[in-house]
């Protein structure tokens, strides 16, 4: 097999995260998300919060790791925290086949695992972007009315590391979800344009 045949299996996996849907929703009772549509907002949130460390930080790696936090999740499904009281998914032989023999495999690996140590600042900004893209997630289902959001959002809070990261969740929950676009139509139509 060429190695871009074998590539070309890796983006077929990668693209089945699009549709495996992140678990916890049905426990939170409202919402949806996949886990590639995740993994988008855990990358933004990195290279948002990677910018608050100007020169301290390698933002090449942060963004790689973010991108890579959840494709095992192509192999071994998205487990909630319910889930994992009951099971456990062998990340690392996940891990392992789907970049056998390939070229970069190495740089992989050793990206993963600095994440999951969490010690690294890179490895704590690609954590933190994690909790704070469902924190998004939750303040948008408390601003639609789930009762429920708050208390995840509490929860989620007491997860973040960085200063940096639970000043952002503050303002995070201290923002309506929708604000970015109603306060622009609001202003124009006080300016007098139409809707």
């Amino acid at each position: 097999m060429s190695v871009f045949h074998r590539l070309a299996k890796l983006l077929f996996e990668a693209s089945l995260l699009k549709r495996i849907e992140r678990t916890g929703y049905s426990y939170l009772g409202t919402g949806r998300e996949n886990v590639a549509s995740h993994s988008f907002g855990v990358i933004f949130c990195s290279y948002l919060l990677s910018k608050k460390f100007p020169g301290r930080v390698d933002e090449s790696k942060v963004l790689k790791m973010a991108l890579l936090h959840d494709f095992i999740e192509a192999r071994t499904g998205d487990f909630n925290a319910v889930n994992k009281l009951y099971n456990h998914a062998d990340e690392i032989k996940a891990l392992k086949e789907a970049f056998v023999d390939l070229f970069f495999a190495e740089e992989v690996f050793k990206l993963y695992e600095e994440y999951r140590s969490n010690m690294s600042l890179e490895a704590k900004i690609v954590h933190d972007a994690d909790v704070l893209d469902l924190i998004v997630q939750l303040k948008e289902q408390k601003d639609l009315n789930n009762p429920f959001a708050e208390r995840w959002i509490k929860y989620a809070k007491r997860r973040l590391h960085l200063e940096e990261a639970k000043k952002l969740a503050e303002a995070i929950t201290e923002t309506e979800w929708c604000s970015w676009w109603l306060e622009r139509l609001v202003k124009e139509r006080d300016d007098g344009d139409t809707l």
